[in-house]
């Protein structure tokens, strides 16, 4: 079955949300980022301010879908729109107005930020750099962020010196690695995000639960190049929150169906097998490690997957759509699972050139997760470079990359 999208949003932008974990890597919301599909390189808030706000709202709608219920979401606002009505077509209870660095503590945007505490709204400071300049704001807002990227722990320490009088929670964005992870976790800091939990937390001798084991048999299964699609309907019909999840996405409003579907193999036959195996894979991966970094990196490895299939039908890639899905997929496998990626990709029938790029990073074809991973950092400008460097127009990934996200939040919901 062919699925549709709601082309009106992604035609118009790209709306991508980046994780934030507390010190014990549980969820506690996510940033939103947006892009115009026009011009991926220029931020949108360069529109007008109606279009803008639209927008924001249109974005905010798309990116909630499957998101957890209590989750915060933190949206950018620059001067112009924090002072004008931009920030109120968001609900208060959820959205946290992140004001960027370039807004000084004028009277104007003061009032603006004591009108929006007023009205139930929480207020974030982007990229404090400490010193003088910015107590007005910094005495107002409930959250100041703190880009520790490139710092030595020594710089992080007294810019946290220098908020500690003020009554705000500490959040440190562009935390690359583990260890920046912890000593920023010493530090005080009580938010975190970054790409460090995209990679994997190795500790010797682990190992995984008996659950885990079957799970990831299934899995191995469902990796081979031909699966028989009795196998598949035999998969489901002994599990019975399978069965569930499979009943409930082939009944959502993504497919659009006229009729009620309350059969395993009526849904079966529908999905057909490609389609069926996949879904089923993206489930069994979900079940692996149920913790809140594991389920933000099964999004992204869904994501992933599907946006590398989708360029494989419109852009020369090494391998076919179902290999491509197969390398996005496995991608972030490792930090699923805190194993190696030799480790865990051992029984797993992949093509050995799918099985290279994903453990050696100097592969060739590692490249292509290289663009996975800056559109997860969603560093526009490297994603830029690395999209020219091999050849994909930076166009047609901003729309994949919409695409993907929709069809992850559906297939995840």
């Amino acid at each position: 079955m062919e699925e549709t999208y709601p082309e009106q949003l992604y035609d118009k932008f790209f709306v991508a949300r980046q994780p934030i974990f507390t010190a014990q890597m549980r969820l506690w919301g996510y940033e939103l980022l947006f892009r115009h599909g026009e011009d991926i390189e220029e931020a949108v808030f360069a529109d007008g301010d109606q279009a803008t706000t639209q927008l924001i709202a249109d974005g905010y709608n798309l990116a909630v879908r499957g998101m957890r219920q209590g989750a915060k979401v933190l949206v950018n606002f620059p001067r112009r729109m924090l002072v004008g009505e931009a920030p109120y077509v968001l609900p208060a209870d959820q959205c946290v107005v992140e004001i960027l660095e370039t807004v000084t503590p004028e009277p104007e945007v003061i009032d603006a930020c004591l009108e929006l505490k007023k009205r139930g709204y929480a207020l974030a400071l982007d990229d404090f750099e400490g010193g003088p300049g910015f107590e007005a704001l910094c005495e107002l807002v409930d959250i100041i962020k703190v880009d520790v990227l490139g710092k030595t722990p020594e710089q992080v320490r007294a810019i946290t010196r220098d908020v500690k009088k003020f009554n705000a929670t500490l959040l440190a964005e562009k935390v690359e690695n583990y260890d920046v992870f912890k000593v920023c976790s010493n530090l005080g800091f009580t938010y975190f995000q970054g790409f460090f939990f995209n990679r994997p937390e190795i500790i010797p001798g682990r190992k995984l639960s008996a659950s885990q084991v079957n799970k990831f048999k299934l899995l191995r299964e469902l990796s081979a190049p031909e699966v028989d699609s009795s196998r598949l309907v035999e998969i489901i019909q002994t599990d019975l929150s399978i069965s569930y999840r499979l009943l409930k996405y082939i009944n959502s409003a993504f497919f659009g169906l006229q009729i009620r579907i309350t059969s395993i193999p009526r849904a079966v036959s529908m999905l057909g097998c490609r389609n069926l195996r996949q879904w089923l894979q993206v489930v069994i991966l979900s079940d692996v490690n149920t913790e809140d970094k594991a389920q933000e990196l099964v999004r992204l490895s869904v994501q992933r997957a599907r946006f590398l299939q989708l360029l494989a039908a419109r852009h020369p890639v090494p391998f076919d759509q179902d290999g491509m899905f197969l390398l996005g997929f496995f991608s972030l496998l490792d930090a699923i699972l805190d194993q190696s990626m030799g480790l865990v990709l051992e029984g797993i029938p992949l093509d050995p050139a799918i099985k290279r790029a994903l453990v050696d990073q100097d592969d060739p074809n590692a490249v292509w997760i290289d663009l996975l991973d800056e559109l997860d950092r969603c560093n526009w400008s490297r994603l830029t470079r690395k999209s020219e460097q091999i050849g994909v127009p930076i166009t047609l990934v901003n729309r994949l990359a919409a695409e993907s996200s929709i069809w992850a939040t559906w297939v995840m919901t």
